[in-house]
């Protein structure tokens, strides 16, 4: 099938203002005939959910969740990025477009991101006006702080519990207009089935979580904002009940997959400690503005890290990439550390950490602050004490959330950290309008392949899901339903929900009755670590392949070994998650397809066999510049179809943080 990413034809920054000056619009009456499913009610599901209702459509909202409010979203710590230039120091549109082309490894289509460039000035002050409580400077102006991939200041924060006060702003938005009718608002319900009449989108099979009912929601467009497919990999950063399920059940019934092998390994997260362990913590990527990474030059150097006496440390990014230092991008700090450890330079009783250092942050702004007092000569302990309060102001809450967790003081010690799985740029295949290969199916945020290409810059991620929701959906999905007015709501008696209904219950039967002696957490920790061992920070031929035999093998046995206890009907969470880790089976075999076939190092996906002299990744541009769009042909099968990437603007060369 051939792609068309309806890419708006004329100058890159006028692309989307012509767009929205030429779109089909729906008028307010018809609007109210209208209904729009959304799955996911994180930062895109909700402000989509929010803006659609406001619009005057009719809305129906459905979260796995308690509670809108539990979205993964709210894990978001460090901040969103927009290219205001409160700090006067360079950044532009131009400027936050490009160190995003470039941050992603030029694997992202140019027109949607600069789209994002564009609008995401309009979100700090949508989300101002919301109430969201950035962090302000002295004088009452929004603070600015840096992230990786970046010279400039460019990302907004909330302490270090941004996405918690984006998702409360949206949330609010979203309640608005449940208490005005125009949404309705599901909890405790999973879509487990999209419904499709005369090949378009019409609606979704979902499971009421707490009866166990098999429900039938009708939808002139479905809207999938149901976030990222981390947890394949088992231990993530992501939440527990994070999936892919939405996603793929709509991969199966025709939508593309994009680029599912882009996974983001994040470079600052608490180690693992031991097998007991279910999930990983992230300790954001702001530290890294004022932290330094090290280890000791000495291998196994078991000394306590505040023994270890400067010139007996590796500042090893700084002194790698001097022009970025600290703040390259994930993926690169994320390699940087794993290849440290390897060489036998790791921390800690694993040996797979290194350190994130605040001392000398932490006397710096007690100098400053010392100063504003008037004491240029201030003792050791004043400086300390006074710098301790400033880190605290700015980062108190990723503090106390390390020491409860490791049981050590971070403002006396140096954090200990490694990367772990966090983001996938990954997702369906969205052309320009954020619509699917499946006619009236859009997916928004983290569950389309994104604006990021093959690694996401930090903040890069709040930014792309309130875009999507707020700014972007509002106009595409009204040029689609434009020709739906004269559609009448479709009666869930139809053949095409009866057919849906019937596959959904005779999967969860067929899962209820397999009977076997293992348990699905078993299944899902074995998945794991295949992905992690041989998809995960590095990758090879060999290994790819020996994945996808392994993984081939773990499915055989999930469906004719696994238990699940309890019944059927009514609550059972087990039941679900089974349900979740069948999906994940499969996705992870798709993922190491796309790893083998995409024979160059980009971004997050690095191949052993594409690389420089000196370890950094290396692109195959004559022959890998595309988006690898997957189609489902059946069990164990899939077709390749590619979209050309074609870089006007930003032209790709090798990427150097040096």
């Amino acid at each position: 099938m051939a792609l068309n990413s309806k890419i708006p034809a004329g100058e890159m920054n006028q692309k989307w203002e012509d767009y929205k000056g030429h779109v089909k619009l729906v008028n307010p009456a018809n609007k109210r005939k209208i209904e729009i499913i959304v799955v996911g009610t994180g930062l895109a599901g909700a402000s989509a959910a929010a803006a659609l209702g406001e619009l005057g459509y009719k809305v129906k909202a459905f979260c796995f969740q308690d509670s809108p409010r539990r979205a993964h979203s709210i894990a978001a710590q460090g901040g969103i990025n927009a290219a205001k230039n409160y700090q006067n120091d360079g950044d532009s549109v131009f400027r936050l477009f490009y160190d995003t082309v470039k941050g992603g490894d030029y694997r992202a289509r140019e027109a949607n991101v600069h789209r994002l460039a564009e609008v995401s000035a309009n979100i700090i002050d949508q989300c101002v006006a919301q109430g969201v409580p950035f962090a302000r400077e002295y004088g009452g102006l929004l603070s600015n702080r840096s992230f990786g991939g970046t010279q400039v200041q460019r990302t907004f924060y909330a302490a270090g519990q941004t996405g918690q006060q984006l998702l409360l702003g949206a949330y609010s938005a979203l309640e608005r207009q449940v208490a005005l009718g125009t949404v309705t608002q599901y909890s405790r319900h999973e879509m487990l089935e999209v419904v499709i009449i005369d090949g378009k989108a019409r609606g979704i099979i979902a499971k009421n979580l707490v009866t166990g009912e098999i429900e039938r929601h009708f939808g002139h467009a479905v809207l999938l904002c149901s976030g990222g497919y981390g947890n394949v990999f088992y231990l993530s950063t992501n939440a527990m009940g994070s999936n892919v399920t939405a996603a793929w059940k709509a991969h199966k019934k025709g939508a593309f997959f994009g680029n599912p092998c882009f996974t983001q390994i994040h470079p600052t997260c608490i180690p693992v400690s031991g097998d007991y362990q279910s999930k990983l913590t992230l300790m954001s990527e702001s530290l890294r503005n004022d932290g330094r990474i090290w280890v000791p030059k000495a291998k196994d150097d078991n000394r306590r890290p505040t023994d270890i006496p400067e010139e007996e440390r590796d500042y090893y990014l700084e002194r790698r990439y001097p022009a970025f230092g600290n703040l390259v991008p994930r993926d690169v700090a994320s390699r940087a550390a794993k290849e440290r450890c390897d060489e036998g330079y790791g921390v800690g009783t694993t040996k797979l950490a290194v350190y994130l250092d605040f001392a000398d942050a932490i006397k710096r702004y007690g100098r400053i602050e010392a100063g504003k007092q008037g004491n240029h000569n201030a003792d050791d302990a004043t400086v300390i004490t006074l710098g301790k309060e400033v880190v605290k102001e700015k980062y108190g809450n990723l503090f106390d959330m390390y020491a409860k967790i490791t049981g050590e003081n971070p403002y006396e010690t140096p954090m200990r950290i490694y990367p772990a799985v966090h983001y996938t740029m990954g997702g369906l295949w969205v052309d320009y309008e954020l619509q699917t290969t499946i006619p009236g199916l859009y997916a928004l945020g983290e569950a389309n392949f994104s604006d990021h290409g093959a690694n996401r810059l930090g903040a890069s991620a709040l930014m792309q899901g309130l875009a999507d929701g707020y700014f972007v959906i509002p106009y595409t999905v009204g040029n689609y339903l434009a020709d739906e007015i004269r559609t009448p709501a479709i009666p869930t008696t139809h053949p095409a929900f009866e057919e849906a209904e019937k596959a959904v219950k005779d999967r969860l039967s067929t899962l209820m009755n397999i009977k076997g002696n293992k348990t699905v957490e078993s299944f899902h920790k074995r998945l794991g670590k295949i992905m992690w061992d041989k998809c995960g920070m590095a990758r090879n031929a060999q290994g790819l392949q020996e994945a996808i035999t392994e993984i081939q093998q773990l499915k055989k046995e999930f469906w004719s070994d696994v238990r699940i206890p309890g019944e059927i009907g009514g609550m059972n969470p087990e039941l679900d998650k089974a349900g979740r880790v069948a999906d994940f089976i499969e996705l992870g075999e798709l993922m190491c397809l796309d790893a083998l076939n995409r024979n160059e190092s980009c971004g997050g996906h690095f191949r052993e066999e594409s690389q420089t002299e000196d370890g950094e990744a290396k692109r195959d541009d004559a022959n890998y510049s595309y988006v690898a769009a997957w189609e489902f042909k059946g069990e164990s099968q899939w077709e390749v179809n590619k979209e050309a990437l074609n870089f006007e603007i930003v032209k790709p060369t090798q990427r150097s943080y040096k």
